[in-house]
């Protein structure tokens, strides 16, 4: 259905006698909205919901008051904001209080497009006075919402509230719900005082379990909001921890000192720290020190536990174990209770990760103690609780041993010694946190290896959910540590297992983890077993791409450096394998999931092969018919530094090779920028391969062709980066190898004879190829979605027909788009902005050529623009001064938090077609009869319009 059949649809149902399908079209039209997220639909659907409300019945209006709640993001794309109102308004003259409420409900939930309306003020205080305890609910809810939204309101009600609250005839009850209504006094420094006043007298007035615990968490709530007050609310909130007899109070504190923690850690003094760790450990609760220690952690991992360390008096003399922190943290790790353990171990972790001062070194070995010891506890426990505690234990495993490296070992010793004897549930997680850290750093050695078989052997026997997670999480381990190849008996284990045990699921996701991984032989023969177990042909002809590609890049592992002639061979049978695969991958795509950057990453990586082909065959040629003797002395007269390379088709190959070397770099720049939802390890992948294409062009540019002004500034920065994966590694020391060849033979022989530039340049193409190609995630799964739908008006009825326009008149063209999001939005990153690029260009004149300033020939305009809840819209004003027809096209991008621009799309394209107006028309039309327009007639026809 369209956007208007679907709304009639609704219409149909609205309209029906009955109430159960009146209702029903009702609670459809949140669907309706998601799916049509457009104002002109959004707009229509609340005014026929509006009428609803205002002559339904109460169930109706509960109804449309749940789907306004609902649709809150939608709201402000109503046009007809005044008519909403005024048909929701009426109903709150009703003599109905239910009917009322539900209204002053109603108007609540629309304060974000109606803050400053005065009927509606005037509506919620008269309310507030109601005897009718279900109206004044709905008072405090509107009051709360319009506090939040405008000032002028805010300053208004805040007397009233409080006059109600300290009343004697208020009840408790309405008290407690009043002064949660405070927290949004924030819009200006006077208002949030003299709110903070009034709360501090509350809590000393009315010491009420109930009223404490409300009134200490609205005073958080007004603090971090006005930000000013945060270390008063900080001191106030551990006074009432160290001195309140009452656990409930002391719970709230410590939950609203864990929002604080999270929102400002770099407003907490040392002495807040240091009083937090003397309540924790002077506590006899287990629950509530607990709580001290969650806040603890929380701050551990910020700014403040520098501050803790570096503001200590006579710091210098202290050792780190005589800080209280430290003392809490060691006594903790190996407490009774896991969470306890689980919150001391991670302040130590922290503390070992961010202060890498001299004295503080000994805690890294109390922080691997506590961490081996909560392993063993926990990975024998299935329960949620342990299994919770063993992924915190497993992230600080990661983390210190990213920090600090020479703990690595002792480290995975003691997991693959726990593997044996843990849970299947553990085992997952443990093996999750083996690959992490074998990612990072190569440390896990071939004798390792045997006891990982072993378990994988042990495994296999059973098919259970758990098993074939764990044969996955295994089998990753696997691939890992053996980095460079399989041996053949691991390739027979794992496919032994696979067969007896698993299902076809379980298979590809070992063979989509040996692709990530580089081990591509394994990855063929599973994906070669698969072939015939899929359900349609998309998944055949993706699986059989897959196994194609793997073929390719298989036959590139037989690469040796000086054996040039069976290098073009192998390269030669890895293309044939990949263009059979992007026929298969070309099949396997379809119009709801188009496959775009698989096959944009293959098709760059097939060029690249190529490129690589031609560029040894380059050589080969210059030594088949090598410059002569005096080439060098030729170029020196000449001026000509290409005469070098001897015959002029030898140096134009060379030229030709390097251009298409930079060009391929470009395109997987815009294959980079086109890739918002990809992540971080598969753009890395892009960038590697983008930098090995600058690295070859650089090469060509500093040996052969121009060694004066080559320069290579692409390589200065990248490092110091933090490598994160072994495909990283081996690329990065490929590219440094490359470079200090390039350097050497710069500095040592200048000119460079051709015969050690040609070795050279075909050794860095076979270092470069010998790297297994890594196929990374987003190749295989996107785990965030975002897509941008446009919207452009006026819009022709039919997309091929013309809007048309006066050649002296401009068009104003708006454009309107939302954003929609998968299942995870922002998971990688976020967009804050949207720049929409508008260009016209004209197809076909009509009439005749003036002399036109060239201002006036083309329409370039750029616009950002922010969405508010994923909904934009802007207008540009367009010129068409030549008559004809013009293709306009309006493509948007994203730019997210960091400032990056990315080409995510989509391009809309509608065409205009200028006419000449009628006054120019007649004009032209007279001097082409030769009756140029006369003064008297054009006098009268002057007069004639009186």
């Amino acid at each position: 259905l369209d956007a208007n059949s679907a709304l009639m649809e609704l219409d149909k149902g609205l309209r029906s006698g009955k109430l159960g399908e009146q209702c029903e079209a009702v609670v459809r039209f949140p669907r309706l909205f998601q799916k049509y997220p457009f104002p002109i639909l959004i707009n229509s659907a609340f005014l026929k919901l509006a009428d609803v409300f205002r002559v339904g019945n109460n169930f109706l209006r509960l109804c449309v008051l749940k789907v306004t709640q609902q649709s809150e993001k939608h709201l402000e794309k109503i046009l007809n904001v005044d008519e909403f109102v005024k048909r929701v308004f009426s109903v709150i003259h009703s003599n109905d209080p239910v009917a009322r409420a539900i209204t002053l409900r109603m108007l609540g939930s629309m304060a974000s497009i109606i803050p400053e309306r005065k009927n509606a003020h005037h509506s919620i205080r008269q309310s507030l006075d109601s005897h009718d305890n279900v109206e004044v609910e709905a008072a405090i809810f509107a009051a709360a919402n319009f506090s939040a939204q405008s000032k002028d309101f805010a300053v208004g009600i805040c007397n009233k509230i409080s006059e109600m609250i300290q009343g004697l005839a208020t009840p408790v009850d309405l008290k407690l719900k009043l002064i949660p209504i405070l927290q949004h006094m924030h819009h200006d420094a006077s208002l949030a005082s003299s709110s903070r006043q009034l709360l501090q007298q509350l809590v000393t007035s009315y010491p009420s379990t109930k009223m404490v615990i409300v009134t200490l968490h609205t005073f958080t709530l007004l603090a971090a909001s006005s930000l000013v007050d945060i270390p008063k609310q900080i001191q106030l909130l551990l006074q009432y921890l160290q001195n309140d007899p009452r656990k409930a109070v002391k719970r709230l504190a410590i939950q609203d000192l864990k929002l604080l923690a999270n929102k400002t850690p770099h407003t907490w003094s040392r002495e807040n720290i240091q009083a937090l760790c003397e309540s924790a450990l002077n506590t006899p609760y287990d629950s509530l020190k607990m709580g001290m220690l969650s806040v603890l952690s929380t701050l551990s991992g910020t700014i403040a536990i520098k501050q803790y360390f570096s503001s200590a008096p006579g710091a210098a003399a202290t050792t780190a174990r005589s800080f209280d922190l430290v003392k809490l943290a060691q006594e903790c790790c190996y407490h009774n209770n896991r969470g306890i353990a689980a919150h001391g171990v991670r302040i130590l972790t922290n503390i070992s990760a961010s202060c890498q001062e001299k004295d503080l070194l000994p805690l890294e070995q109390d922080a691997v103690f506590g961490l081996e010891a909560l392993l063993v506890l926990c990975s024998q426990d299935d329960s949620p609780g342990a299994q919770a505690t063993l992924k915190i234990t497993l992230t600080c495993m990661v983390k210190l041993v990213k920090c600090r490296p020479h703990l690595s070992q002792s480290v995975v010793e003691s997991l693959l010694t726990q593997l044996h004897s843990a849970q299947d549930n553990a085992r997952i997680l443990m093996c999750h946190c083996l690959a992490a850290i074998a990612m990072q750093l190569p440390v896990l050695a071939d004798g390792m290896l045997g006891d990982l078989m072993d378990l994988y052997k042990l495994i296999g026997q059973s098919a259970t959910d758990k098993k074939q997670e764990l044969l996955v999480s295994l089998a990753t381990v696997i691939f890992v540590s053996s980095q460079k190849a399989l041996s053949t008996e691991i390739k027979t284990v794992i496919k032994q297992q696979l067969e007896n045990a698993s299902n076809g699921w379980t298979a590809y996701r070992i063979a989509r983890q040996a692709s990530r991984m580089g081990n591509h032989d394994m990855a063929r023969e599973l994906y070669q077993s698969l072939l015939t177990q899929v359900a349609s042909e998309h998944f055949y002809f993706w699986l059989n791409s897959l196994k194609e590609f793997s073929h390719a890049e298989q036959c590139l592992t037989g690469l040796q450096e000086d054996n040039y002639s069976s290098a073009l061979s192998c390269i030669a049978e890895a293309l044939k394998s990949y263009h059979k695969g992007i026929a298969s991958l070309t099949a396997a795509s379809t119009p709801l999931n188009p496959l775009s950057f698989q096959c944009g990453f293959v098709k760059l990586r097939i060029d690249l092969l190529q490129a690589f082909s031609q560029l040894i065959c380059t050589c080969n040629s210059l030594k088949t018919s090598p410059p002569p003797a005096i080439a060098t002395t030729i170029a020196m007269t000449s001026g000509n530094d290409l005469q070098r390379c001897g015959r002029i088709s030898n140096q134009a190959c060379m030229k030709h090779s390097m251009e298409e070397f930079r060009n391929l770099a470009t395109r997987y720049g815009d294959l980079y920028q086109s890739s918002f939802d990809a992540d971080s390890a598969t753009l890395r992948n892009v960038e590697l391969q983008q930098q090995s294409c600058l690295l070859i062009s650089h090469a060509i540019e500093a040996l052969i062709l121009d060694p004066e002004s080559a320069s290579f500034q692409e390589y200065s920065s990248n490092g110091t980066a933090h490598v994160e994966s072994e495909y990283e590694r081996r690329m990065m020391s490929v590219f440094h190898h490359v470079l200090e060849e390039v350097e050497s033979l710069n500095r040592k022989y200048a000119p460079v004879s051709y015969l050690a530039s040609n070795t050279c340049l075909c050794n860095a193409v076979i270092a470069l190829l010998k790297v297994p190609l890594s196929f990374q995630r987003y190749f295989f799964q996107k785990l965030q979605s975002t897509s941008i739908k446009l919207a452009l008006s006026p819009s022709p009825r039919n997309p091929a027909e013309p809007i048309a326009v006066q050649n002296n008149q401009q068009l104003a063209l708006k454009v309107e788009g939302v954003v929609q999001h998968g299942s995870k939005p922002g998971l990688f990153r976020k967009i804050q902005s949207v720049c929409l690029n508008v260009s016209s260009v004209l197809q076909s004149k009509s009439g005749q050529d003036y002399k036109i300033p060239i201002d006036n020939m083309t329409n370039e305009m750029e616009q950002r623009v922010e969405p508010h809840n994923d909904y934009f819209s802007t207008q540009f004003l367009l010129n068409f001064v030549i008559l004809g027809t013009h293709n306009i096209t309006v493509e948007s991008s994203v730019i997210d938090s960091n400032g990056i621009v990315w080409k995510t799309g989509p391009k809309t394209t509608i065409f205009v077609k200028s006419l000449e107006d009628p006054y120019s028309q007649q004009v032209r039309l007279q001097q082409q009869q030769g009756q140029p327009p006369s003064q008297q007639q054009q006098q009268r026809t002057a007069y004639s319009r009186f």
